[in-house]
This record gives structure tokens, sequence and C-alpha cells, in this order.
């Protein structure tokens, strides 16, 4: 099988020349081993998932680690360590280590959830460590592309970024939906249609299993397991916690700490409410979008067989909205601005992503699973940018559908191709 090349990997080789400890996060079997191993000369790698290696840190983190450091000065390699959640007592061992030696590139962390995300370990490695984010292939990646440059495109030209963007490459409307019920997990991704069901069922039950404990104690997996079914059911949609926990049997609390965790695990995104200062009924509740649809197609017993004629059109509108949410979020590390994603409703009233950017600048998203477009489907887009909290901002409105086409409505509204997520060159 040919190696995906990762678009963070040119980002990890800079971060080796500028940070202490460069720490890798990402949900289980994404790649992150992988693209260590594969751009990484080191002086030495261990699993923190082999007993031996995590008992001898355990008992004593700082010698272990001072005795290997001193070892691989010479080389001016790093020390990778695989798995480092399951002993986030180390990071104490290494701030002592690399506040005694202040050179760049001495470890490399890898790790289903961010052990710096607690407050005393963040603090005790401040200035000293760089966090990356590696999530499961993009679309772009599959495809041998550049990162997805949309957002870019507005920066450069937010009046109208049509004759910046490149044309979309050609896809149908039965790859589309391939791609979506895929997924981008390296290892589970190009299986048979019942196999990645049961390889995807099997992954979330490792999770459950080896990945949660060192984020949070879970009294009862098996609720953890049906809100993580309940996720993937309502992936696109608002979340309402009140209706999960009548589902569940469980507290509010219990909810809300479970959904947490799933976050913190790189499960689920809860993607916040845009909101301005001059509508005061926007509706501030989060959206919750699972970050794998492939995953969530699984848990939700779906193919590329569930979505011909007949079905459910409302199904294959939120995969496919969540699917352009992770491409975008993907893409975020890639972009010359600073871009953050939100969602907004006012009534009925709706936007689906909304992407900020410093300067007042706006893009808005609509999604299509359907192969045309009109300017009836540019309504809300236009009430945003002309009567509603969009007009003192600079805002760009998309249409993204299955269609083929680069299409204009005017100035500001585009119609996308999907395929656009993955047209930009290297």
């Amino acid at each position: 099988m040919d190696i995906v090349q990762r678009h963070l990997a040119a980002r990890v080789e800079r971060a080796l020349g500028t940070s202490r400890v460069v720490n890798i996060v990402g949900p289980r079997q994404a790649g992150k081993t992988t693209l260590v191993r594969n751009l990484i000369e080191t002086a030495f790698y261990a699993t923190l998932d082999d007993d031996a290696v995590r008992s001898a840190l355990e008992a004593d983190a700082y010698g272990q680690l001072h005795l290997l450091s001193d070892q691989a000065k010479s080389s001016g390699r790093p020390i990778v360590l695989d798995e480092v959640q399951r002993v986030p007592e180390i990071t104490f061992a290494l701030k002592r280590i690399v506040d005694a030696d202040r050179r760049p590139g001495q470890f490399v962390l890898t790790g289903s959830s961010d052990i710096f995300t607690t407050g005393a370990a963040y603090d005790s490695l401040a200035g000293r460590v760089l966090t990356l984010t590696l999530r499961p292939f993009s679309a772009a990646e599959i495809a041998g592309a550049g990162p997805c440059g949309l957002l870019d495109a507005v920066s450069s030209h937010p009046a109208d970024c049509l004759d910046v963007l490149p044309k979309p490459c050609s896809f149908t409307r039965r790859q589309a939906i391939d791609l979506i019920v895929r997924g981008g997990f390296p290892e589970i991704r190009a299986l048979p249609d019942p196999d990645r069901m049961d390889r995807y069922r099997s992954y979330l039950d490792s999770i459950v299993e080896r990945d949660v404990a060192p984020v949070a104690h879970v009294r009862k997996p098996d609720m953890l397991r049906r809100l993580i079914d309940q996720m993937a059911a309502r992936t696109a949609e608002e979340i309402n916690v009140a209706a999960l926990c009548q589902v569940l049997g469980a507290r509010k609390e219990t909810v809300n700490d479970y959904i947490d965790i799933l976050s913190r695990l790189g499960i689920v995104h809860r993607l916040g409410a845009w909101t301005s200062s001059g509508a005061k009924r926007e509706i501030k509740a989060p959206k919750l979008h699972f970050l794998d649809t492939g995953c969530a197609t699984a848990l939700r017993g779906e193919d590329s067989g569930s979505f011909g004629l007949g079905a459910d059109p409302t199904a294959l509108g939120h995969l496919l909205e969540t699917f352009v949410f992770t491409e975008l979020e993907k893409s975020l590390a890639f972009l010359s601005k600073r871009w953050r994603l939100y969602h907004w409703r006012l009534d009925s009233r709706e936007i689906d992503i909304v992407a900020e950017a410093p300067g007042k600048l706006l893009a808005l998203f609509e999604m299509k699973a359907a192969s045309t477009v009109d300017v009836q489907d540019f309504r809300h887009i236009d009430w945003f940018r002309s009567e509603g909290p969009g007009r003192d901002y600079h805002a760009a409105g998309f249409v993204i559908y299955l269609g083929s086409q680069l299409l204009s409505f005017g100035p500001g509204r585009i119609a996308v191709p999907l395929s656009m997520l993955w047209s930009f060159e290297k």
C-alpha cells in the first residue's frame, strides 16, 4: 500500500527546529506513529503501551528519561515516546530535563489525548512544548493534493474569490458518497463494508477500554458506548442534552462530562455558535460533529448503498455537512490567517458553518446534497449579509454541492463542488 503523504509532516519538521518538546495529539489509529517513524530518525523510540516501558517510567520517570537524554545528545536526534497519555506524570520529569538543556528537538511525544491540558502540566512546560494535532486522512491527502485553501482564497479576495480558486477535480456522486462513508482512518477506510463496520466498532471499544481512563474516570463505560452511538446518529445537529439524558437514563452532568471526554479524545467536536452584538435572539447552542464520517456511518449501519434513490435526504445532508466541517477544520493549521469555525441560527434561518478571521472577515457555508444549485439556496446567506448580523462584515457566501461546476451567483455568492476540498496544488 502506498504511503499517504501527511500535510502535517512539514510542520513537525519545523517544530523540531524550534521547540524542545514536540507533542503530536490525535485519535488512536489516525497515523501518528507512522508519521513519526517515516519522518524522523530517532535516537530512541518507545511505546508506553509496552507494560515494561510503562512500569519503568512510572517508577522513575526522571532517571529513565535523563539517562536516555544523555545518550541521545551526541546523535542530535530526538527521543520519541508513543502513547504518552498512559503516564501523564512524566511531564514534570520532562520539565527538569529540558530546563537544564535548551536544545530544540529533544523529545517527540504522541498520544490520543493531550497530557498538557491539565493546568499543572501545561504550566510546567509553557514555552517549551509545541502541540500539533493529527486528524485522520483529509480528502486532499487521500487525493495527493495540497491542503484545502478555500479560506485562504477568501483572505486574499474577500469581495469575490472565484477567479483565484482552482479548477475543481472531476468526481461523481457515487465517489463523493464513498469518500464520506469510508472516512479517513488509514488502516480501516480501504476495508470492504462489513469488515469496515466491524473494525470501527472494535476501534471505539478500544478507545473506551484503553484511552478514556487517562482522561477521566468513567463509572459506566456501557453508557459511554451508547452515548457514542447517539452522537453518530445526531452528527450536524445542535446538542440537546435533555434529550440525551432521557434516552440514556443519565444525569445532565454525566452526559456533559462524557461529551467532554469524547471531545478530548478527538471523537466528536462541539462547534460553538457564532453570535453578534446586534441580534439578541440568536441561538447559542453548540452543534455536534462526529470527527470522522466513516466512523459515524459505520455506527449507524450505513454504507455507500444507503444513500441511493428513495433514501432519506436529511441523513446524507447531515453527513455532508459534517464531512465539509471536518475538511475545513483539518485545513486550519495550514492557512495564512487564523480562522475559527462556528455555526449560526436565528429562528428558521441557519448558516451551517461560519468561518471568521481577524479584520471582520467571514466565510459562510451552506451544504446541499444535490447536483444542482439555484439562487434560492443562497437565501439565508443573502439575508445574513444584507440585513442580518453579517452586514458590518466582509462576508463571502458558498453553497457546497455534489455537482461539478464552479458557479457564480453574483458578487460573493459561489456554488462550489465538493471536490474543491481536494483540488488545491501542493
